[in-house]
């Protein structure tokens, strides 16, 4: 997945500071629509804000009837409250401070409903007296642990009691099932699509458990980008899928997954030729600061005008290539850095860069980038 698409011109490369991230906004588009399309409704999504944490890619979706959010952080579910997101989960296990944050979040939001997950009782009873304290009702889904063991509870006797202590606690109301599948990676469409089946047979089964008991269960909230095609398929009611990748996209997923082919790479990151240290190298000015490198060193970015690099140094603002081509590249020369993993290459980059037909048409601030914006 390293071919450039035509929509991927820019004309405006001295209006643009490098190294900066570039969203394609006619691509943003087409991702939103594919992933509406392959969804069926947009009351079936409630897509995950972490991958672009920014406010007017929410507005976008908002005004297609995607109001259900999801997110990792405080910062991030205040972010989409302020976008006009009516009902915010944050998938996250919260602690310390962060449990009153949520609270008081609800009390300036009256209109927003807020949920979290849980995977213990100490965490209810917190919530509890939190939203009590802030005089506000928070949701609370059980987190199910689906066999990544990352966080959540096994579907057993236990689950079911502490989902029936999230029904009786004071200031909460149950908010359904939530798990993340993202140990479901198999390249095999099939493989994955069965490995993932059967986890919906033990939530359905689960979930029919706790509906016996009298006990509410809104909503089953399900998946990331690689299951997202599974996830499609199930047509329960209550299921609600939530990926977030897919959005902008990039090479991790995009090579690895083919039922992924339809969705294109709508951000990239823009870099200038800053070095010729020798007569095979070209140093760039994407370092580390401003790609994801939680990918092995030289897997980070592609570049496609430089098929034949070989990546010998990534530094905090440099990256230094090798090619028999260096002779093609002078200081100030742009090229397009594509990044394996976009989530966290996003999160470096306090503004975006929004081209479209070639041209600058918006700059966008990565708002939820920040721990903290004003709760």
């Amino acid at each position: 997945m390293t071919h450039l698409l035509p929509e991927h011109r820019v004309e405006c490369a001295n209006q643009l500071l490098s190294p900066s991230l570039i969203i394609f906004r006619s691509l943003l588009l087409q991702n939103m629509e594919t992933i509406l399309r392959m969804a069926g409704q947009p009351s079936r999504l409630r897509p995950h804000c972490k991958t672009h944490k920014i406010p007017e890619i929410v507005r976008l979706q908002v005004a297609r009837g995607i109001t259900k959010h999801k997110a990792a952080t405080i910062a991030e579910a205040e972010m989409l409250a302020g976008a006009g997101a009516t009902d915010v989960m944050v998938s996250y296990p919260l602690v310390g401070p962060n449990v009153a944050r949520l609270a008081e979040l609800a009390s300036i939001f009256p209109q927003v409903q807020f949920s979290t997950t849980v995977d213990n009782i100490v965490a209810v009873r917190s919530l509890s007296e939190a939203s009590l304290a802030w005089r506000v009702t928070l949701g609370v889904a059980l987190d199910i642990n689906p066999g990544r063991d990352r966080t959540g509870v096994l579907m057993d006797a236990a689950a079911v009691d502490l989902y029936e202590q999230i029904a009786r606690a004071p200031g909460l109301e149950p908010a359904g099932l939530h798990q993340y599948d993202g140990h479901q990676n198999q390249p095999d469409p099939a493989e994955r699509r069965t490995a993932v089946l059967a986890v919906w047979d033990q939530l359905a089964s689960f979930r029919d458990q706790l509906v016996r008991r009298s006990l509410p269960v809104p909503r089953i909230i399900c998946g990331g980008t690689p299951t997202f095609p599974v996830w499609t398929t199930v047509l329960d009611p209550l299921l609600e899928l939530s990926p977030g990748t897919n959005l902008l996209h990039d090479t991790n997923y995009g090579d690895r997954y083919p039922d992924l082919s339809e969705f294109v790479l709508a951000a990239l990151v823009f870099t200038r030729v800053i070095s010729r240290p020798t007569a095979r190298r070209v140093t760039l000015d994407v370092g580390t600061k401003s790609v994801a490198s939680d990918p092995p060193m030289g897997q980070r970015v592609t570049l496609p005008a430089i098929p034949d690099g070989q990546q010998i140094l990534h530094n905090e603002e440099h990256l230094v290539v090798e090619t028999d081509h260096a002779g093609q590249w002078q200081p100030g020369d742009w090229m397009f850095a594509i990044p394996k993993h976009i989530c966290p290459t996003s999160a470096l980059h306090k503004s975006v860069y929004v081209v479209e037909h070639g041209q600058l048409v918006a700059e966008w601030n990565v708002v939820g980038r920040d721990r903290r914006l004003t709760v």
